[in-house]
């Protein structure tokens, strides 16, 4: 090899090395570990767990963020509320309506009323986080440039004499996300998979299953509530013949459906342009 050619594989592997070290988990970087539960967050900066963290409380907030540009990384962690039982009013993670970038990473959230909540605000990211037996919504984030993506919903209901349930109701982009299980204490239900709230944001490759409707209650697995919305490439199946629709756009001009697969709604999709090779059965 000549010494032209050694100079530049020593630059490749400097280069992957450093590409490497960018693309880091925010444990290498964490600030602050969070060491018990309820817990508030008044300085920037990243937050980490370096266990499971576990709450009885039946109200407030486990974790409140109260300042902007915060990152809470559980590294695989748990922020556990079963032990309230299933009329819990608590929230495991939440930040008001004026919070602003703030990042949800890596986190196991189980049973609160609400898994996450942020009111407003913006810039968002909630990734590649597990909620699990959360009562009532399993993740809302509201305002403005949030990204919700590669999250896993399982099992989300059964809060008390409650006939609704949803995995998401979020203003986001929402991408690549599992949503599995959606049920209510009530006999006559009314369950949401991924319900789109923000103008001009798009659902993109998501999973959507178990509905679990009953009585003469309906389903929704995604419903693009706002205006310039595309839905594509999204599974939305019912185990079994479901009374909803798979897909409910808010126009035939505000919501274009192209690309998704739909399972067993008594209406496939409905109030939403034809993009093409939406495929129903």
């Amino acid at each position: 090899m000549t010494i032209v050619n050694r100079a530049f594989a020593l630059l490749c592997l400097i280069f992957s090395l450093h590409a490497g070290v960018a693309r880091a988990e925010t444990f290498h970087t964490c600030g602050k570990t969070i060491a018990s539960l309820p817990t508030v967050i008044s300085t920037q900066g990243v937050y980490c767990l370096t266990h499971d963290l576990n709450t009885a409380m039946t109200s407030g907030n486990a974790i409140d963020i109260q300042t902007n540009n915060v990152t809470i990384d559980c590294n695989g962690y748990k922020i556990g509320g079963l032990a309230a039982g299933n009329g819990s009013n608590a929230i495991g993670i939440h930040a008001s309506d004026t919070r602003l970038n703030l990042t949800v990473r890596n986190c196991g959230i189980r049973g609160f009323e609400w898994g996450i909540s942020f009111e407003g605000g913006g810039g968002h990211l909630i990734e590649d986080n597990r909620l699990d037996n959360n009562l009532y919504i399993a993740m809302y984030i509201q305002g403005d440039g949030n990204t919700i993506r590669r999250n896993r919903i399982f099992d989300t209901g059964g809060y008390v004499a409650a006939s609704t349930a949803a995995a998401l109701v979020v203003a986001a982009d929402v991408i690549d996300n599992t949503v599995s299980g959606v049920f209510a204490a009530n006999t006559t239900t009314s369950l949401t998979g991924i319900e789109m709230q923000g103008q001009n944001t798009v659902a993109i490759g998501n999973r959507v299953s178990g509905l679990a409707v009953t009585g003469a209650g309906t389903g929704l697995g995604i419903y693009a509530e706002d205006v310039s919305m595309s839905v594509r490439d999204n599974d939305v199946a019912a185990s079994a013949a479901t009374n909803g629709t798979g897909i409910l756009g808010h126009g035939a001009t505000d919501t274009i459906c192209s690309g998704n697969h739909v399972f067993k709604f008594s209406t496939a999709i409905n109030v939403c342009k034809d993009g093409g090779n939406n495929v129903s059965n």
